[in-house]
């Protein structure tokens, strides 16, 4: 095992990555922005360095900076976390190739797995089911055409897109003519890559993803399923494992197959294969995320096996010392992601001080957070403040708890999504199971009404 990893993030997953190399016998290396020395992670880890001004890309995406403070801390590998430059093939071979130990997948699947249309073809050879779809497309009128073949709606996908930037849904030859244009724009400033491609669109499926695990001996497993249906603007909000619309036969196919595909490109660590879950049962690769996940904690709750730990032994060399008939899923577990943001104005991002925070607890609640009373939350990053999981015997056993744990915990100063989560754990579409990736949708009005009159009784 490694001695000393610099953990190449911020927040609450920089945080969680440095409990578990703690426990491995890890000395932990923070960066930091200006914006962040008083945050939890930089008091929390053996040594810190700080790698730019406020701004992300003068800090958590200056790659030199980084590498630097790896040198200079003498850190033996360096785990990404998510988001930032997690999954950045070029910011991979840097740092194997400045000689530290990266902590995930190689940069060539890294890169193969990146671009959606190449993952579509990938999948394909693989024998995992995708959606109907097109190649990259040169022009508009190339989509028109191939819109034609594959039948209304159809989605524009950014090949080298995630977090719904360059998605765009069109329903008619003159909405995908706009459309195109737009997400092909978004695409290439989010990206640097304008590339774009077409799906047939599933009116109401479920977002649901395998999370697997792959060592350098050849071992390929899963770990079940998680729910992730409930989004705003392909932006996850719950997620939960197991998924109540998924019977065992499925799961088995499903698990299969997202074993299947990543043993088809050599992963090595942990990872995640997204699917879309049709009404019918049918189930079509969407992508694959080739890092840590913000929901991996649902998961880790129902298996007892601890992800970010494995992804310490893996890129340390260390075989998988379980097989898939080991692996059992034991009840049930939910997270909700509590941001800074207003739900009543279009979840607008809220930074500021928080003037008190009060954890909640008690049997079967997890925290992971970085916050605390009079942490000033930073206006330059994601607006993720907690992530709240609970884990109960059954569904309804973890929806009580989540909801006695969302009504525990205390942050006041700014506003935050947890009304919004109250409301959601109380909705009967929710409660019943039947959530897709359309909740929001035809449900956000009620949820409003219902923080609304939850905030004229006092009752937030």
């Amino acid at each position: 095992m490694f001695k000393k990893v610099l953990v190449a993030n911020r927040g609450e997953i920089a945080l969680r990555v440095m409990r578990a190399c703690r426990e491995l016998g890890c000395e932990c290396v923070a960066i930091h922005s200006s914006a962040d020395a008083e945050s939890l992670h930089v008091k929390y880890a053996d040594e810190s360095v700080c790698v730019g001004r406020k701004l992300s890309s003068e800090s958590y995406l200056n790659v030199p900076n980084i590498i630097a403070a790896a040198e200079i801390t003498g850190a033996e590998a360096v785990h990404p976390g998510y988001g930032f430059l997690a999954e950045n093939a070029q910011f991979a071979e840097i740092v194997t190739e400045s000689r530290f130990v990266w902590i995930g997948p190689t940069a060539e699947t890294i890169r193969k797995m990146g671009d959606k249309a190449a993952a579509r073809r990938t999948a394909q050879k693989a024998k995992v089911p995708v959606i109907p779809g097109t190649p990259l497309l040169p022009g508009v009128e190339d989509a028109v055409a191939a819109a034609a073949r594959l039948g209304y709606p159809v989605i524009i996908k950014a090949t080298a897109g995630g977090g719904g930037k360059g998605m765009r849904v069109a329903r008619s030859a003159e909405d995908l003519r706009q459309c195109f244009v737009t997400a092909r724009a978004e695409a290439g400033a989010s990206f640097g890559n304008d590339g774009v491609y077409l799906e047939k669109y599933l009116e109401n499926p479920r977002h649901v993803e395998i999370q697997i695990l792959a060592d350098h001996h050849g071992h390929v497993l899963h770990l079940g399923e998680r729910d992730c249906s409930v989004q705003r603007r392909h932006q996850k909000l719950i997620e939960e494992a197991p998924c109540p619309a998924l019977s065992a036969r499925q799961r088995q196919k499903m698990g299969e197959a997202a074993v299947r595909l990543a043993a088809a490109v050599g992963y090595r660590s942990a990872g995640t294969i997204e699917f879309l879950l049709d009404a019918d049962g049918s189930f079509y690769f969407m992508e694959m995320n080739t890092r840590i996940q913000v929901e991996h904690p649902v998961t880790e709750l129902v298996t007892g096996i601890d992800i970010v730990k494995w992804q310490l032994r893996i890129a340390a060399g260390e075989p998988l010392d379980f097989e898939q008939k080991d692996v059992r899923i034991t009840g049930h577990a939910i997270e909700c992601r509590i941001n800074a943001e207003n739900p009543q104005r279009d979840f607008l991002p809220c930074p500021g001080r928080i003037f008190f925070f009060h954890a909640p607890g008690g049997p079967g609640v997890r925290i992971d957070s970085h916050i605390y009373s009079e942490y000033q939350v930073p206006p330059h990053y994601d607006s993720l403040l907690a992530k709240i999981i609970v884990h109960g015997k059954d569904r309804p056993e973890a929806i009580a708890r989540m909801r006695r744990a969302l009504d525990e915990c205390v942050i006041e100063g700014i506003p935050t999504s947890i009304p919004f989560h109250i409301e959601v754990l109380g909705n009967q579409t929710f409660v019943a199971g039947r959530a897709t990736t359309r909740f929001l949708e035809t449900e956000l009005e009620g949820l409003r009404e219902g923080i609304r009159v939850r905030t004229q009784n006092g009752e937030t």
